[in-house]
C-alpha cells in the first residue's frame, strides 16, 4: 500500500482518535500528504485547531465528519465532507449526537458491569478525563488495561463488536436524517467503509438507492484492508449507480501499520474522485 497525497477519513482526540488535530495534521504532513479531512465522530469540535495546523503546515484542510445512524436495524457511518460546521443542521445534529454518545456509553458501562468488569463507567471516565464522550474503543482499551482481555481485537469478538452486547443502535438517527443533514450544510455525503457492515450485495445495492434517494452522492472505495476483489466489486456500484468514489485510512491511532495515514490502495482508473465535487485540482497521486 502506498502514501497517497490525500486522505478523506482521519480521526483526533476530538472523538476517538489518539492524536489531537495539530498532532494529526503534524503526522499527515510528515507522511507527504497535500490534503485531508477530519472525520471525527459525531463532533466538529476539531476542526478550528486542526484548521489552524493546516493553514501552518501549508496542508489543505477539508471540513468533515462521521456521523452515525440506523439503517435496516445496522449501525451505519456517514462521512460528510466539505460541510459548513456552522450550519444550523450539522449544529443540531452533532448536539443530538453527544447527548446519544453519552446516553449509549452509559448503557454500554452498565452491560459491562455485569460482566464483573469492576466499574466500568468510572474506570473509562479516568482514563480519558470528563470531557470525552467514550466510544467502544474506548471501552476495548480500558478491558484490554484491566486484564480482562489480550487484545482490542479480543474485546470487540466477544463483547463490543456487532451483535454483541455492546453493540447498542437504539440511539442513533436515521439514515435519512443524517444524510439531509450532511447536503443542508453545503456537503458530500459518503457511505464509510461500506464493506465493513455484515450484509449481502444485495443489501448494499438497497442501501445504496436508498442513500442516492436522500441526496448521497458517494461511497469510500479506496480503503486500509481491502482485497482487490471487494475494490472490484466497489468500482462497479460506483460506477453502476454514478456515485463518486472517496479514499481514506479511518486513522485513529500511531501503531498500526495498516491504518496508517495516506495508505490505502490508490483509486481504480475511471472512477469519479469525490474531491472533483469541490476542487478538481486536487489530486491522488
Amino acid at each position: 500500500m502506498l502514501v497517497r497525497g490525500i486522505d478523506l477519513h482521519l480521526h483526533s482526540t476530538a472523538s476517538d482518535g489518539a492524536l489531537t488535530p495539530t498532532e494529526l495534521v503534524h503526522r499527515a504532513r510528515e507522511q507527504g500528504l497535500q490534503a485531508i479531512a477530519l472525520t471525527d465522530h459525531d463532533t466538529v469540535d476539531g476542526l478550528a485547531e486542526a484548521r489552524r495546523a493546516a493553514e501552518n503546515c501549508g496542508i489543505q484542510l477539508i471540513n468533515g465528519i462521521e456521523l452515525s445512524c440506523v439503517w435496516n436495524g445496522m449501525t451505519l457511518h456517514i462521512v460528510g465532507l466539505q460541510i459548513d460546521p456552522e450550519a444550523e443542521a450539522i449544529r443540531e445534529l452533532t448536539r443530538l449526537q453527544q447527548g446519544n454518545r453519552l446516553e449509549r456509553a452509559k448503557v454500554i458501562a452498565d452491560r459491562l458491569g455485569k460482566q464483573n468488569f469492576g466499574n466500568v463507567w468510572e474506570g473509562v471516565r479516568q482514563m480519558l478525563g470528563p470531557d470525552r464522550v467514550p466510544a467502544r474503543p474506548d471501552f476495548a482499551r480500558y478491558l484490554v488495561d484491566k486484564g480482562y482481555v489480550d487484545s482490542i481485537q479480543q474485546a470487540f469478538d466477544s463483547y463490543l463488536g456487532a451483535g454483541k452486547l455492546g453493540d447498542v443502535k437504539q440511539f442513533w438517527p436515521s439514515l435519512e436524517a443524517v444524510v439531509k443533514a450532511i447536503v443542508e450544510s453545503g456537503g458530500v455525503a459518503v457511505i464509510a467503509h461500506p464493506m465493513r457492515y455484515k450484509q449481502t450485495t444485495a443489501k448494499l445495492r438497497r442501501l445504496i438507492l436508498e442513500f442516492k434517494s436522500y441526496g448521497g452522492q458517494a461511497i469510500e472505495v479506496a480503503v486500509a484492508n481491502l482485497d482487490s476483489g471487494r475494490i472490484g466489486l466497489l468500482t462497479e456500484l460506483c460506477r453502476q449507480y454514478d456515485l463518486y468514489a472517496s479514499c481514506g485510512s479511518d486513522f485513529h491511532m500511531p501503531g498500526r501499520p495498516w491504518q496508517e495515514i495516506g495508505r490505502f490502495p490508490p483509486l481504480p482508473a475511471g472512477l469519479k474522485p469525490v474531491w472533483n465535487l469541490w476542487a478538481p485540482q486536487v489530486c491522488q497521486g
